[in-house]
């Protein structure tokens, strides 16, 4: 028997798991084997009789009843001689109603690929690891000062199979994405990719946000193992995984978790506090303390069995309000009578003081749209305790400038700077994600305005400003090919852009710009810290032109030197010599400009070098005089 596997649940497993304390639920509960003895274990306390169905007993539930451990409304049973991969259900009847009905396991961890909703039975998994060295960095590095930038990825349309008998294209496994996916993310300077949900879900169209297999690997990419075998040979190439996680909320399914025992087990019974508007979905009852060990044990199974390095959490905000996308009446307030959801607070605040605990460098990132305090600070001092927060703020002011006609842009001028007087209140990332280039919002390169060659040379430029903007790195899948469609969750990305130029232009300047910032100190240790940032010139709007420095940790005197200077060209009209106040130095170099010809840009620029001049501008000793291209950006450093 693998030691995994809890022949006996104890009594302290029991009293954890009801306190809401026990992480790691799933060893004792689901279906858990060995490869001969099974061990059936599920919480319905609100059920006089469950039994366990499947193909191994023609889905009788007369077959194996289980039994209840005393009142823990945990019932169980171990059945000799099933076969890895047979598929089952639990059979379960209401005390109080008599209803009748056929559950998927919660704790499965497997399940039949889709439509087919029954779980699996697997046997633990020997899968040999080698990535101990990744692991044993992640935790003695200070991830705060190091580069992140994320490559955010729908596995199911980042790439296809070609078109099979039956007119489909199939999915690739999970290993396939070793050879594909693992190279590329490598050549775009990429430190990390982010997985759009990969938990079990029925429905391709939710993109797995309305998952129903917590701790199930979805089957359209293959096992268990498989999903392992690629995210060891990320670590083992010095790229790190996240996943996307969704404990806010639950679909409807019949099958799945909804009214689990005839009752609201998992959500909470009355809709104005269970159910959500927006999704169609039921919210989890945070509440209650079997849900809570329930949630945080699917957290720990990612971060312990998967050695993933991070889990960013869906559309937190939701769990926060009470009445998030709720009219009056239509929700409840808490006890003071506030809006603030007083039990999902306290489950996130345990959840992020679990993770940082049991698993050091692992991050938890918010998706958290609105002005909530602390999202990122300690419990300790009143924050939720998540590592980082999307900067959901500085992505609308940022879009909502670049979506405007060059001519405009002077006008709004303060969308490009107002950020800064916030960028440090929060451990910020920089989302351009999945949710902008869907519903009608269209791509990014379908955002910018002008001509063809204005919107490519907005869009390097957007993508420039990003990266050397203070806070970590976020993008969805495509932008990197100037997509001019917005993201369509039936089929893959349009490769097939690459082969003009323009197109090509933006995706070598990506990797360029990718692989700058990430050996550029100045661009990533104090992301979070206002001494790594200053304005050179925030007031031009006139020009439509802004310039700033960033600087590395100043360990040294010599680290001091190591700073650079991005200035950006937010019209169309090239201007020349253009005067630059800058701190004291020999000569600088222009050593990015994402107007090159290499881009697919005009290609005008400084030529390298750019000499000194004693003369003081903007209160600072020496200036240069500057080619700025159009719509463009260039990066300088002291030489």
């Amino acid at each position: 028997m693998n030691k995994k596997v809890k022949n006996q649940v104890t009594a302290d497993d029991l009293y954890l798991f009801s306190q809401g304390t026990n992480y790691q639920a799933w060893r004792f509960l689901g279906a858990n084997s060995d490869g001969e003895k099974n061990i059936f274990r599920v919480w319905a306390p609100n059920a006089d009789q469950v039994a366990v169905v499947g193909n191994f007993n023609n889905w009788d539930g007369r077959v194996h009843q289980m039994q209840c451990l005393g009142d823990s409304g945990i019932w169980e049973i171990d059945i000799d001689g099933i076969a890895e991969g047979s598929i089952y259900k639990y059979e379960i009847r209401n005390r109080n109603s008599g209803q009748l009905m056929l559950k998927a396991d919660p704790y499965a961890k497997s399940s039949e690929l889709r439509p087919s909703t029954a779980s699996r039975v697997i046997c633990e998994s020997n899968f040999a690891w080698n990535d101990d060295q990744w692991q044993t960095n992640r935790q003695s590095d200070n991830w705060l000062g190091k580069p992140l930038n994320i490559y955010e990825v729908h596995l199911g349309t980042w790439i296809r199979h070609f078109q099979n008998l039956s007119g489909e294209r199939a999915f690739y496994n999970f290993r396939e994405f070793t050879e594909t996916l693992l190279p590329y993310v490598i050549e775009l300077g990429y430190t990390h990719v982010e997985f759009m949900p990969i938990m079990e879900h029925p429905l391709d169209e939710s993109w797995g946000y309305q998952c129903t297999g917590y701790f199930a690997p979805t089957r359209r990419f293959g096992e268990a193992d498989d999903l392992r075998f690629l995210i060891n040979e990320f670590h083992k190439a010095g790229i790190g995984v996240i996943l996307d996680w969704v404990p806010g909320h639950f679909p409807q399914d019949s099958w799945a978790l909804a009214q689990f025992d005839g009752t609201a087990l998992y959500e909470h019974q009355d809709p104005r506090l269970g159910y959500h508007p927006d999704w169609g979905t039921y919210v989890f009852n945070f509440g209650r303390h079997e849900v809570k060990s329930f949630l945080s044990s699917s957290a720990h199974w990612w971060l312990s069995e998967f050695h993933v390095d991070g889990l960013r959490v869906d559309a937190v905000a939701s769990m926060l309000y009470l009445d998030y996308s709720r009219k009056d009446g239509e929700w409840l307030p808490n006890k003071y009578g506030g809006r603030e959801n007083l039990e999902a607070i306290e489950f996130i605040r345990e959840l992020n003081t679990m993770v940082h605990r049991e698993f050091p460098g692992a991050m938890v990132i918010a998706e958290e749209s609105t002005a909530w305090q602390g999202v990122s600070r300690p419990i300790y001092v009143g924050g939720l305790g998540f590592s980082m927060k999307w900067n959901m703020g500085w992505m609308n002011d940022t879009l909502d400038y670049f979506s405007r006609d060059s001519i405009h842009r002077k006008y709004h001028h303060d969308r490009l700077t107002f950020g800064q007087l916030y960028a440090y209140s929060e451990n910020f990332i920089l989302p351009f994600s999945h949710d902008e280039v869907v519903h009608g919002k269209g791509s990014l390169w379908g955002k910018m305005p002008g001509d063809d060659w204005q919107k490519f040379a907005n869009l390097r430029l957007l993508l420039t400003f990003q990266v050397c903007s203070p806070g970590k790195k976020l993008s969805f899948m495509g932008n990197e090919l100037a997509q001019t469609t917005e993201w369509q969750s039936t089929q893959e990305i349009p490769w097939d852009l690459l082969q003009w130029d323009y197109h090509q232009g933006v995706r070598k300047m990506v990797g360029d710009i990718n692989n700058l910032y990430k050996n550029t100190p100045a661009l990533y240790e104090l992301d979070f810290d206002s001494k790594g940032f200053s304005w050179i010139d925030c007031h031009d709007s006139e020009n439509s032109i802004v310039s700033f420095i960033r600087y590395p940790d100043d360990k040294n005197e010599a680290e001091n030197k190591k700073y650079l200077i991005a200035v950006f060209n937010f019209t169309p009209v090239p201007r020349y010599n253009y005067r630059l106040g800058v701190p004291y130095a020999n000569q600088y170099q222009e050593i990015f400009n994402s107007d090159s010809f290499y881009y697919g840009g005009s290609n005008l620029g400084n030529n390298g070098e750019i000499p000194i001049q004693n003369i003081n501008w903007m209160s600072r000793d020496q200036s240069l005089l500057l080619t700025l291209p159009p719509l463009a950006a260039i990066i300088l450093i002291p030489d």
